[in-house]
């Protein structure tokens, strides 16, 4: 059974969504393509932009990662100013947006509203209170590594709707099909039904 990686940074994985670097060329598999905080550039960030729209190939799933990091020197008010314009190209190529957030959780719930695209929070590992609020909001979840020993994680997971959830390997060495296994047996389901609903999240963020 092939397992989909919904955030990864490795290229010889196919089935899932590789995270494409700023500068990179496009791979021949899906992609997604952001200004992450960290990576902007003040003085060249309509460039940065331009770089972006100009790599929105066939195969370009979503925008991202981009959002708003409190731990990166870039300014806030610059962090906000690029995540909104990334938004913005969100809306206007009808595309998913994958969320990087670092201690700016009800910052980046207050640009919900401006998005017409899904939202979901790449790598969660919050607190409850801040799950549930993001899924007031109509964000998606995805979890990472931390799952399959953090226990805090897991309660919060048993709590999250399967309609919101999706699996990632991010940038952690270890195997996509260890997460879908754990998370089976957290929210007592089948392999077989898990990656189901995984797939039918990721139509419902592609199609609407």
């Amino acid at each position: 059974m092939e397992f989909f990686d919904f955030h990864h940074h490795k290229k010889y994985i196919r089935d899932g969504i590789y995270n494409l670097d700023i500068e990179q060329i496009p791979p021949d598999f899906p992609y997604s393509i952001g200004i992450h905080p960290q990576d902007i550039d003040i003085i060249n960030i309509e460039k940065q932009l331009s770089w972006l729209k100009n790599m929105m190939l066939e195969n370009c799933f979503a925008i991202g990662e981009c959002g708003l990091d409190s731990l990166v020197p870039i300014d806030q008010k610059i962090q906000e100013e690029v995540f909104l314009k990334q938004i913005k190209i969100a809306n206007e190529v009808n595309k998913p947006i994958i969320v990087h957030c670092v201690r700016k959780f009800y910052e980046v719930i207050s640009f919900r509203k401006k998005s017409q695209q899904p939202m979901i929070i790449h790598g969660f590992n919050k607190k409850q209170q801040i799950a549930t609020d993001l899924i007031t909001h109509n964000f998606y979840l995805s979890f990472g590594k931390a799952v399959l020993y953090n226990l805090s994680l897991q309660n919060i997971l048993k709590n999250t709707p399967l309609n919101k959830i999706f699996l990632e390997t991010d940038n952690e060495d270890f195997k996509i099909e260890e997460l879908y296994g754990k998370v089976s047996e957290i929210k007592r389901i089948s392999l077989d039904d898990l990656n189901e609903q995984i797939l039918e999240n990721l139509h419902t963020i592609r199609n609407g």
